[in-house]
């Protein structure tokens, strides 16, 4: 059985980021469609400080996700914990959309960007990519 880590922790992040490369070294990285800068303000974190700051960025055609900011974001998301991982471990956007209309996410910046990703077509490597994260993912 493969190692567990908590979401967001440093060591989830490198995993992710290593179950990416090997993805892209097999010629399998899924492409993300819409190019996005985003950071993310994590809240209620059950770790560390209680927040954890990441970003996101699609501007590649890979997803990136990495520790700390990035300046000039196109948005910043303040998300709590458990709807972070429920959208993306889970994979579960409904719950980013019903946290949003209970006023539970913030959005600064260009919130098209963000709707654009919700409406992508599902991949099907993505999909694969996102089973493999959801195992290495503490509960």
């Amino acid at each position: 059985m493969a190692d567990k880590y908590p979401f967001l922790s440093e060591e989830w992040i490198a995993e992710v980021r290593k179950l990416g490369d090997e993805a892209r070294a097999e010629g399998g990285g899924a492409k993300i469609p819409h190019a996005v800068k985003m950071n993310q303000v994590i809240t209620d974190v059950p770790f560390g400080e209680g927040t954890v700051n990441v970003h996101m960025d699609t501007t590649s055609g890979d997803m990136q996700m990495e520790m700390g900011h990035i300046e000039n974001p196109d948005l910043t998301v303040t998300v709590d914990y458990d709807t972070a991982k429920a959208i993306f471990v889970d994979g579960n956007p409904q719950a980013g959309m019903q946290a949003f209309m209970a006023g539970k996410v913030k959005v600064q910046g260009d919130m098209t960007k963000l709707m654009a990703m919700q409406a992508a077509p599902p991949d099907p490597k993505a999909q694969e990519f996102a089973q493999k994260v959801k195992e290495m993912t503490a509960e």
